[in-house]
């Protein structure tokens, strides 16, 4: 039985799959991060949950975050963040720029990477980067 809560994909298997469907999963991931991170700050109200939530969820809020974790992160993780980032996408919404939607994608096939690698480890340092400023 697979085990969809603590994945420790190969290498080999990550690099077989498309930089979107990382992205897809590290989209949730960092999603879930978030609402936890802000239900255990003592935001309650389902309504204030979810504005705070979009409010870092967000193309433009994303591509701000990877603004705090370029610097930090070594050559593999940079070159999953360009494998994301440079992904053909279809679309982009409304409320953001080119750059800073293909600069989300970046970050969220990076949260998708490391999550199916099992380094949740170093998904929770980035994480505490991008929302430091933010307690």
């Amino acid at each position: 039985m697979n085990d969809y809560l603590h994945p420790h994909l190969s290498s080999g298997e990550i690099a077989a799959m498309s930089s979107l469907g990382l992205a897809h999963v590290g989209d949730a991931v960092f999603e879930l991060m978030v609402r936890t991170w802000l239900t255990t700050r003592g935001t309650v109200t389902a309504k204030r949950l979810h504005s705070r939530t979009v409010a870092f969820v967000s193309a433009k809020a994303q591509a701000r975050s990877a603004g705090k974790v370029l610097p930090c992160l070594d050559e593999e993780e940079f070159s999953v963040f360009k494998r994301g980032r440079n992904a053909h996408v279809n679309s982009v919404p409304r409320g953001s720029t080119y750059e800073e939607y293909h600069t989300a994608t970046g970050i969220e096939t990076l949260f998708g990477y490391l999550y199916l690698s099992g380094r949740t480890d170093r998904l929770q340092t980035l994480f505490e980067m991008i929302v430091e400023r933010e307690e």
